[in-house]
């Protein structure tokens, strides 16, 4: 029998372990297979919750919701693997929070659109990165972003995942007309399960214990089920729904349609702008973007994404890309795409355990956001305060992702607001091609965006 008494067994795994760490160049990050396997368990449970979130949001377009949670999840199967094998990043791809309720509510509910139609517009949007990138049009664009912009993106994000997981964890909740937000009842047993939960993430941390987020998480759930917070799943195992009636559904022609450009415009712009932040913002977080600012080779990760963006339409549903989410595992020490590849093989497993991972409370981790946005905070320290030119469009990013409760009006306003303080400073010089094409696009966004 081969074990590691075994020298045969012995010599095999370390084999198998020296391909892994020459596929993935774990030496040349200074990361190891252990430490990027607990990466990609962190990154995966911060961002499990869209297993379930998306098939509910999408379920009010008429979308039904146990094809569409195969459809989820295929997408961040394909997605993430793409980006670890192709790209060596460690992003997880999956749905997007935002064009999905945009996609549900606006373009189905309010405006009266089919789902097939909307999804033939994320099919087209896809297709059109797809060309994009191959033309490198997507990263001259991305390469025109100022560093100043850049920054603000990921102190921007780390603002925008710390309000997302105070409110998931319910210590921050909804107010009233004239004060928008109020603290959760701390008093309740999932608030102090969230308070437990930071608390020890912090702790382990603070101690330089490898693994602290994911063992805060878990230790959490524990915690919830063992005192009735949350409820254990009754079954660990059930087969997947059939996704046939979703899957090649998308209507290109409908799509196509004059009267529909609008919405087509603001799906492009959101998931253009949405991945371009995502992938600056947790690469800043993980220093990965050189003196410029820019993360080389970032064809690969957009390729990555737009393909999934096709495949998502496809498969039933919306615009996917890099998840912000991705930082925690950055955090947690993942450095290549063996992180994303962990995670793509935890989203397929889920496919027949997703009652054990969706009973993960978001009490457990929410925290765990909280946490990462506070880390993804530090490089506003690069801003430069002392120049409006620079400040305000970078505020204005920060400041609307979070109070608008979407990337891509954040991002699209610094853009359009950069170019022209540069203009109306004089130093109009200063701003690149590619930036006026973006600040173009964004001024294009807010003219066509269907405010409903």
């Amino acid at each position: 029998m081969n074990d590691v008494r075994n020298p045969a067994g012995a010599f095999g795994v370390r084999r198998v372990r020296g391909i892994v760490e020459n596929l993935f160049q774990l030496e040349a990050h200074r990361t190891t297979v252990r430490r990027e396997l607990v990466a990609g368990l962190t990154t995966f449970v911060t961002m499990s919750y869209i297993i379930a979130v998306n098939p509910a949001i999408l379920a009010a377009a008429g979308i039904p919701e146990g094809p569409s949670m195969v459809a989820t999840i295929a997408t961040a199967v394909f997605g993430t693997l793409a980006m670890g094998l192709y790209a060596n990043r460690p992003f997880a791809i999956a749905p997007y929070m935002g064009e999905n309720a945009f996609v549900a509510y606006t373009v189905v509910r309010v405006l009266g659109y089919s789902w097939q139609t909307a999804l033939g517009a994320v099919l087209i949007a896809g297709i059109i990165f797809s060309a994009l990138t191959i033309a490198r049009i997507r990263q001259w664009m991305v390469e025109a972003l100022p560093a100043g912009l850049a920054y603000s993106f990921a102190a921007g994000i780390g603002l925008f995942l710390a309000f997302i997981g105070l409110n998931e964890s319910g210590l921050v909740r909804l107010g009233v007309v004239g004060a928008p937000v109020k603290i959760g009842d701390l008093t309740s047993p999932a608030a102090m399960i969230a308070v437990l939960s930071f608390a020890a993430i912090a702790t382990l941390m603070l101690r330089k214990v490898p693994g602290a987020i994911l063992l805060g998480i878990l230790a959490a759930s524990i915690v919830a089920f063992l005192t009735g917070v949350a409820r254990a799943p009754a079954a660990w195992v059930s087969m997947p729904p059939n996704p046939a009636p979703i899957m090649l559904k998308a209507s290109l022609s409908s799509a196509l349609d004059a009267g529909f450009f609008g919405v087509l415009l603001s799906i492009f712009v959101m998931a253009l702008i949405d991945t371009m932040g995502s992938l600056i913002g947790v690469s800043a977080r993980a220093g990965f973007l050189d003196e410029r600012g820019a993360l080389p080779e970032i064809e690969k990760p957009m390729l990555c994404d737009a393909l999934a963006t096709i495949f998502a339409a496809l498969a039933g549903t919306t615009t996917s890309g890099a998840y912000v989410e991705s930082a925690a595992g950055v955090q947690a020490g993942g450095r290549t795409g063996l992180t994303a590849v962990v995670v793509a093989a935890l989203f397929a497993a889920t496919l027949f355990f997703s009652p054990l991972v969706m009973a993960i409370p978001a009490a457990a981790y929410g925290p765990a956001l909280v946490i990462v946005g506070t880390l993804m905070m530090a490089p506003i320290a690069k801003i430069d305060f002392d120049d409006p030119t620079e400040l305000i469009p970078a505020f204005t990013v920060i400041a609307l992702m979070s109070f608008t409760y979407n990337i891509g009006i954040g991002i699209t306003a610094g853009l359009v607001l950069y170019p022209v303080f540069k203009l109306i400073a004089g130093r109009a010089r200063e701003v690149s091609s590619g930036l006026w094409v973006l600040a173009g696009l964004s001024a294009l966004f807010f003219v066509f965006y269907p405010y409903k």
